[in-house]
């Protein structure tokens, strides 16, 4: 799922004030955060994840492999905070501005 720069700066202003609700300890990213992220973005369609301090994983391949797993796009990534984003298949509340 691709994004253009305006539905990212759109969903960026959307996620500023959202608490990160999936974290990835010392064992990075695993199946169990793959699927609480999944699980998390059938519910909230925008979520934040962090990548605690033991975290090795670099927080740019975690983001790919995190967004290819859930089918979700890469809204942002500063520090060790990932947002991503995916529509809902039925009722979305987040609606994009177009281009």
């Amino acid at each position: 799922m691709e994004l253009t720069g305006k539905q990212k700066r759109y969903l960026r202003g959307l996620a500023h004030h959202l608490n990160p609700v999936v974290y990835a300890g010392k064992e990075g990213v695993s199946e169990a955060v793959e699927r609480k992220a999944t699980q998390e973005l059938e519910h909230h369609e925008l979520i934040k994840l962090k990548l605690g301090d033991g975290c090795l994983d670099d927080k740019k391949e975690a983001a790919d492999q995190l967004a290819a797993y859930c089918n979700a796009a890469i809204v942002q990534i500063i520090g060790k905070t990932i947002v991503l984003y995916r529509r809902k298949k039925s009722d979305p509340v987040i609606v994009l501005p177009k281009d």
